[in-house]
């Protein structure tokens, strides 16, 4: 069995260090396992997996909630959500870089992307927070950290690709994923107001301070549309009025007519979110599918039994297991993107986690932290080339500004292995309606 798991990772390490897309070589790693080590017949395994992988119900959510992100990235939904935050966040220490996670949670609830939530916020925040004075690096680091968001707060298409791979309710997974995702949100501000008192110097005069305040909540309407379809997705979702897919067919909806009225929409934009829908959901499609067959060519080696065996073997406590776990994935998150993790890993993972009896709610959520971990590490966070592409800063330097907002991700993960109930309490009042 160690012959087989050393040709199998070689062959795929080999793979895809020479560039190879990941799904083609999930693919044919699989095609190796099941040729060199069992007699089970390839093609027909290959055939029956890909087709009931890739039409699975459950998943037609995924393209719908990536075609909403799109919408609302191409839209001027990120402007008027800046315009409508800053002039609250006058009296708070931090001032405008609050705007940053506030605008990237709120944006999280209606994209479910991390890459495009920081791309969104930033392309308005970046240059206003630089006019008005802000510290460069913290302004970075407050945007790349909080990007991160929009891997846990629902509608997340991270916990989409989770709860597909790992057969778990996706409405439960975006439940739990709410507080979760609000804690982190307490923690890079209580980090910010925190700096902000030590180090004032890095926080200029707020151009908002004397805004009269019937001017304030004339800006604040331009919250209302975006904070109308955060109810009506996540809302929909959570009373059991839609399902997952219901919701996102919903929320595709509303942000095609908050598009329209923001000003913002026109044919091309409506063909150009279109289009990138389509890439990365047909992306995303490609690599489950490839990545179920892998996982049904490892199952007829018998490689997963084996590992959870031999890591049960260890008798490790679980915190023991989880802090190897982190390890690991924090590893991986330094060369593969969130999604690629999630599938790489869930076969060969769960085994093991059911054996110890760790709930599959609740390690979703903690398999989403450690990848947010990832989208901020180099040399592969794609936070980092989001925001190295908006700057111009080279990526080492990018990388050095979020580690603060790394190590918090570290404290939430702590925080939510100590106190599990802050990702299972929601789903479990789901179960009892």
């Amino acid at each position: 069995m160690s012959l087989t798991s050393f040709v199998l990772i070689g062959a795929l390490f080999s793979l895809l260090g020479i560039g190879m897309w990941i799904g083609l070589a999930l693919l044919l790693v699989g095609i190796l396992g099941m040729v060199l080590f069992t007699n089970a017949p390839t093609g027909l395994v290959m055939l029956t997996t890909i087709w009931g992988s890739s039409t699975s119900w459950t998943l037609t959510a995924l393209p719908l909630f990536i075609w909403m992100g799109e919408i609302l990235f191409r839209s001027r939904l990120s402007e008027d959500l800046f315009s409508g935050l800053a002039p609250w966040m006058s009296r708070i220490p931090g001032r405008l870089l609050h705007v940053n996670i506030i605008g990237c949670a709120v944006f999280a609830a209606v994209c479910g992307s991390s890459a495009a939530t920081s791309a969104a916020v930033g392309k308005f925040s970046l240059p206003e927070l630089k006019q008005q004075g802000y510290d460069e690096s913290l302004s970075i680091g407050t945007l790349a950290g909080s990007g991160t968001f929009g891997l846990m707060i629902p509608p997340s298409i991270m916990l989409i690709v989770y709860g597909v791979a790992a057969e778990v309710s996706i409405a439960k997974l975006f439940v739990a994923g709410a507080l979760p995702g609000l804690m982190l949100v307490i923690l890079f501000m209580g980090y910010v107001i925190i700096r902000a008192k030590l180090r004032p110097s890095e926080i200029p005069d707020d151009t908002y301070e004397h805004l009269p305040f019937v001017e304030k909540l004339e800006r604040s309407r331009l919250l209302i549309p975006l904070m109308v379809l955060i109810f009506c997705v996540i809302g929909s979702i959570y009373s059991g009025i839609a399902t997952a897919t219901e919701a996102a067919a919903v929320g595709v909806v509303g942000a095609l007519i908050l598009a329209v009225i923001s000003g913002g929409f026109t044919f091309s934009v409506f063909v150009d979110s279109l289009k990138g829908a389509m890439i990365t959901s047909c992306m995303i499609t490609f690599i489950l599918a490839c990545a179920a067959f892998l996982a049904n060519a490892l199952g007829f080696t018998g490689l997963p039994a084996a590992l959870a065996g031999a890591i049960g073997s260890l008798e490790l406590s679980p915190a023991a297991l989880l802090v190897a776990l982190t390890v690991f994935y924090i590893l991986l998150g330094c060369f593969l993107d969130g999604i690629s993790i999630v599938v790489l890993t869930t076969s060969i993972i769960m085994p093991l986690i059911q054996a110890y009896n760790i709930d599959l709610i609740w390690f979703g959520i903690y398999i989403v932290l450690v990848s947010e971990m990832g989208q901020i590490t180099p040399p592969v966070g794609f936070n980092l080339f989001v925001l190295q592409s908006m700057t111009g800063r080279d990526l080492l330097s990018v990388a050095r500004s979020t580690m603060p907002f790394f190590f918090l991700l570290v404290l939430a993960l702590v925080i939510i292995a100590i106190f599990p109930q802050i990702a299972t309490f929601l789903p479990a009042r789901m179960s009892a309606h």
